[in-house]
């Protein structure tokens, strides 16, 4: 019998060799509406997951919650099963003017301001994705007409520190586009454990805007946000037909 992984709950029976990672579970609801031969697999703490296809390609999402211990853990316990490539596509607030709701930043390398990422391996180790699958997400999201930035973000472990206002316009002056708090850990794990990472960021909070207002905004129905995050899920799912097809 096949060794189930204690967090995500699957084994290598479930694994096909494709997974999108959102952060959110409910996320998994609109993946779903996007693929055909869809089962429920398991649901355990943050970890939500499924599978389907996705013009004929097999593919699997599960949710990694907040942070990047949860995503490393994903990412680990899913590279153990067999999946050999994964997507994040997650949410970020943008760091520079111009970057508008609901535009993807496609990221080509993360600040490592994580304190999962360090657990592996000194900072000195770059936070970088798997060139092919990087271009396979542009080459997807512009034949989409999505409105993309490539660029590098800022992975980190709280919103709520008293200099956050001092620390986002530190990076944003060195050109960073965006701030989530997995990208980190996904490129530094994935790299270390030879699984082929990308990671698309919805924006979902604009530059010297507000974290709550937005938010709120983005979990309240339809909105530049939501479509955002309906062209993330293409993107990576077209990526993954490209990756497919060679």
């Amino acid at each position: 019998m096949a060794e189930i992984m204690p967090h995500i709950k699957l084994s290598e029976e479930h694994a096909v060799p494709y997974g999108l990672l959102p952060g959110d579970p409910k996320r998994l609801d609109r993946i779903a509406a996007c693929l055909t031969d869809v089962e429920e697999l398991a649901f355990h703490r943050e970890f939500r997951s499924l599978k389907g296809k996705y013009r004929g390609v097999p593919v699997m999402a599960v949710s990694t919650g907040i942070g990047g211990a949860s995503a490393a853990i994903a990412v680990e316990e899913l590279a153990r099963i067999g999946v050999k490539a994964m997507i994040r596509i997650g949410s970020c607030g943008a760091l520079q003017k111009g970057i508008r709701l609901g535009d993807l930043i496609l990221v080509n390398g993360a600040v490592r301001d994580d304190g999962a990422s360090s657990s592996y391996v000194d900072s000195i180790f770059p936070a970088v994705p798997d060139t092919e699958l990087l271009l396979s997400c542009m080459e997807s999201a512009r034949q989409l007409g999505a409105r993309t930035h490539v660029g590098i973000a800022r992975s980190h472990d709280s919103f709520y520190i008293d200099e956050e206002k001092e620390v986002c316009a530190f990076w944003a002056g060195k050109g960073v586009m965006g701030s989530d708090m997995e990208t980190a850990a996904l490129f530094v794990v994935g790299g270390l454990r030879g699984v082929k990472t990308a990671s698309i960021l919805n924006v979902v909070v604009e530059h010297e805007e507000s974290l709550e207002d937005s938010i709120n905004s983005y979990t309240g129905g339809e909105s530049a946000m939501m479509r955002g995050e309906h062209l993330e899920i293409l993107t990576a799912l077209e990526a993954f037909v490209r990756l497919d097809q060679g």
